[in-house]
This record gives structure tokens, C-alpha cells and sequence, in this order.
């Protein structure tokens, strides 16, 4: 493709098939990886993967590690991309051996210029902020994020069902912000990490505002010159090994 980037609303199997086909897998990749945004209470995680890859060993975790902070340092250049792996426990003896060998190889990986890796990060700990990339298995991470989706429902809903108008008239406006943090709009656009060329889905359902973010997503991405940072950062894994 000729195109800086792709856009699409469509299904998001059928896309992926395609991305594959017309811009190829890059060669210092396995498997690539789907990546989205996620809010924490500093700013903003990028998390991956979210489903592209439902069965992964380590290596594939340390490639999305390097993956999500490029992402993350194209869309956030003033910022330093944070790792963590998710996982049951903070303390190294906790989880798979899948996950204890890439945590020793992330270990020795960690640096100032690529990525500062942070350790083990449980479910419930996504959203304080003390992380910004946080790397997982297409299944767990598929699961996670359709539990946070549905969580953020759950609470948007109760709370316009419980207020009186009184009391929502005294709360219009802190109301207002949370719910406007909580729109789902805001974080419209999973990101294709790993092929030759960057690629978008945008939600199918989404409305004219949830496309806007994507449509703005691509822009940041593009800005931030993505696949260069990918490069920079595959060039950094392949020093270590």
C-alpha cells in the first residue's frame, strides 16, 4: 500500500486477514499484535494484545512490548513508554513460565531510550497510572478489555437510573466530566502493531464522533512516525539477543 495509514470500520477478522495478506507481517516480527487505548488516572495506557493472537509464548510478548511502547511514543513523544505484564500477582514467583521468562528478558531490556519496564501489573491495577503499556495474550486481554467496557457501562448506567433532577442538578458538572472520561468514543480505534504499515479499526457501531477520535488517532500516529519507532525499537531486542 501506498497509504501512510488504513482506516476501517469493518469486521475486524476480516481486516486483519487482509492487512496480512496486502502488507505482510514484518520480518522481525512473529505475530502481529492488536492494540488499544485505555484511560488510567495520569493519562492514557496503551494495551496489547487485545485478540489477534489468542495463544502466545514469550517472545511474542517481548515483540509487543516493543511494539506498544513505539506506539506509545508516537502518540505521547513527550512521555516514556512504561511496561508492565499482566498477570495474576505482583511477585515474580506468581503466573505461567511463559510469563517468568518474558519478565527476566524485559528485565534485561529495560532502558531510558526504548522502554522502562515496570514488572507485573494485576487486572485491578490498569487504571492507577503508576504503568502505560501493558502487555498481555489476545485472550486475556480480550477478556479484560470487554470486562472494563462493560464495568463503565454498568456504572454509567446506574448512576443516570439512581439520580434524582435535584440532586443531578448539584451534580451536573462532575457527573458530566466522569461520564465524558468514560466515553467509549474517546478510545474509538484498536491499532494493527507488527505489519509493514500501520492500520486502524475503527468500532463498526461507532457515531460521527467516535470515528473523529480514530480519524485523529491516525493522524497522531502518523505524526509521530510510527513504524520508525517500531524499527528503532526491533533494532534495540535484536542488540540484546
Amino acid at each position: 500500500s501506498d497509504s501512510d495509514i488504513s482506516l476501517s470500520a469493518g469486521n475486524t477478522g476480516v481486516l486483519l486477514v487482509i492487512s496480512r495478506m496486502i502488507l505482510k507481517t514484518m520480518s522481525e516480527v512473529n505475530k502481529p499484535a492488536l492494540a488499544g487505548l485505555w484511560p488510567n488516572q495520569k493519562g492514557m495506557n496503551v494495551v496489547l494484545d487485545l485478540g489477534a493472537n489468542i495463544e502466545c509464548d514469550d517472545e511474542n510478548l517481548i515483540d509487543f512490548a516493543e511494539l506498544g511502547a513505539a506506539l506509545y511514543k508516537s502518540i505521547y513523544p513527550l512521555e516514556k513508554p512504561q511496561v508492565s505484564l499482566l498477570n495474576i500477582g505482583s511477585e515474580e514467583i506468581k503466573g505461567t513460565e511463559t510469563l517468568k521468562k518474558a519478565f527476566k528478558k524485559l528485565n534485561s531490556l529495560s532502558n531510558e531510550n526504548n522502554l522502562i519496564f515496570k514488572g507485573y501489573i494485576e487486572g485491578n491495577k490498569i487504571m492507577n497510572g503508576d504503568t502505560n503499556v501493558i502487555v498481555t495474550d489476545g485472550f486475556t486481554g480480550n477478556i479484560a478489555l470487554k470486562t472494563a467496557e462493560g464495568t463503565a457501562k454498568f456504572i454509567t448506567d446506574n448512576l443516570k437510573n439512581s439520580l434524582t433532577k435535584i440532586s443531578l442538578i448539584f451534580s451536573y458538572l462532575p457527573l458530566k466530566r466522569f461520564k465524558t472520561k468514560l466515553d467509549p468514543r474517546k478510545y474509538n480505534g484498536a491499532i494493527f502493531l507488527g505489519l509493514n504499515g500501520p492500520v486502524v479499526k475503527s468500532h463498526g457501531g461507532t457515531d460521527h464522533v467516535g470515528f473523529y477520535h480514530s480519524i485523529d488517532l491516525c493522524y497522531k500516529i502518523i505524526k509521530g512516525n510510527l513504524m520508525l519507532q517500531i524499527k528503532n525499537n526491533l533494532n534495540h531486542l535484536n542488540e540484546k539477543n
